[in-house]
């Protein structure tokens, strides 16, 4: 499970050593972690981590397939956790060490800034090779975050990017050693610590407006 520390103004979320889906306790923990971020008084950031072969590989579709009725709401709590992270009042820096697939790479975008390993590892948007269509709440956070011509290449060829290729797409902000990927992260957070408060949220939440509204309508998710 998602675990919170904190090392002086930067709060370090790692989402686990497993392949850290979707799992409805997991997004739970998740969303605790952001609250403990946003309530904390002073300067802070938010550095979002993993250990091991994944940073996250997105929807738990186990979990999923069995427990179809609970699908409506289940895709509500995904959106609400993007929309939570993409408006949140802090700095927030991902630090992409492994395999970010699916909603794990839509969670990636959520945040402000990231960080990926160079050398292995993959950014991927697979559902066009898996069957599963973008939420519209998915395909505006995608555009928001990307290029017109890499949200349309990701998002219709499945691509696996590197890190090398995912920072020369802007998909990544930097693309660094593995053994430096938490430090720059880290790094980056805690030189944005200062930005953190009411302001910055404020700027999130107009400047992403659109996103945030088809990602919090809970009427209609699948589109």
């Amino acid at each position: 499970m998602p675990t919170l520390d904190r090392h002086e103004n930067v709060f370090v979320l790692d989402l686990g050593d497993g392949e850290n889906r979707f799992h409805p306790d997991w997004i739970t923990a998740v969303g605790a972690a952001f609250d403990e971020a946003e309530k904390a008084e002073g300067p802070r950031a938010l550095v979002t981590a993993a250990t091991g072969k994944f940073w996250s590989n997105g929807l738990d579709l186990e979990w999923l397939f069995a427990h179809a009725d609970a699908y409506h709401d289940y895709v509500v709590s995904v959106h609400e956790l993007f929309a939570r992270l993409l408006s949140l009042p802090v700095v927030t820096v991902a630090a992409l060490q492994g395999h970010t697939f699916a909603a794990g790479a839509m969670l990636s975008l959520a945040h402000d800034f990231r960080v990926m390993r160079a050398d292995r590892g993959y950014w991927c948007l697979p559902e066009a090779d898996i069957d599963i269509p973008f939420t519209p709440g998915m395909s505006a956070l995608i555009r928001a975050r990307l290029t017109p011509q890499t949200a349309h290449e990701a998002m219709t060829t499945a691509r696996r990017y590197g890190g090398v290729d995912a920072a020369a797409a802007s998909i990544v902000d930097r693309a660094v050693p593995e053994t430096e990927v938490r430090p720059t992260a880290l790094s980056l957070a805690e030189s944005l610590t200062g930005k953190a408060g009411d302001t910055l949220g404020t700027i999130k939440s107009r400047l992403y407006a659109e996103v945030l509204t088809t990602l919090r309508d809970r009427t209609n998710p699948l589109g």
